[in-house]
């Protein structure tokens, strides 16, 4: 059976316009999954932990047959050998994957919460989603454009795919 997953991604360090781009083929080559859409790259101030590179930020819609758990697991493993590490809380990374929907669950376990819990307080993973999914509705939040409109984060920059963001 097959599901919708949006995951998005971002990347502040070791060229992040690259980083996010290999992520994007990364996900494409999971098992089970294929890729069917994925925004521009935009860049954004850092949030959190400000004292950081910005970063380059995108997100993707998957249909993958793999459960919840499995594809959180396949994200850390992508994360892992894209050299992520966790330092801190908001630390500079070479790639973050955030699941961020899957259809239309609703989930909270232990290392897992699905639609992800600041998913509409935040710009960079908003509008990117909007770009491919314009009627997206987020369960219990409602929409993502309303979410965006309410958003007091700094305004992003779309980015060519061609061009260095450090």
């Amino acid at each position: 059976m097959s599901h919708i997953a949006f995951v998005a991604l971002g990347s502040n360090l070791d060229n992040p316009r690259r980083q996010v781009l290999r992520g994007f083929a990364a996900l494409a080559g999971l098992p089970g999954t294929r890729l069917l859409a994925r925004s521009s790259l935009y860049a954004s101030a850092p949030v959190g932990y400000v004292d950081q590179p910005d970063f380059v930020n995108a997100v993707v819609q998957l249909s993958t047959s793999l459960t919840p758990q499995a594809l959180l697991q396949a994200l850390l493993g992508i994360e892992h050998q894209h050299g992520r590490e966790r330092t801190f809380q908001n630390a500079p990374r070479t790639l973050d994957l955030d699941m961020l929907l899957y259809d239309d669950l609703v989930l909270h376990e232990h290392g897992l919460t699905i639609p992800h819990p600041q998913m509409h307080l935040r710009a960079f993973v908003l509008q990117p989603l909007l770009e491919i999914k314009p009627d997206c509705v987020i369960p219990v939040v409602g929409s993502a454009a309303s979410a965006l409109s309410a958003c007091r984060e700094s305004p992003l920059q779309r980015i060519r795919e061609d061009e260095d963001v450090v």
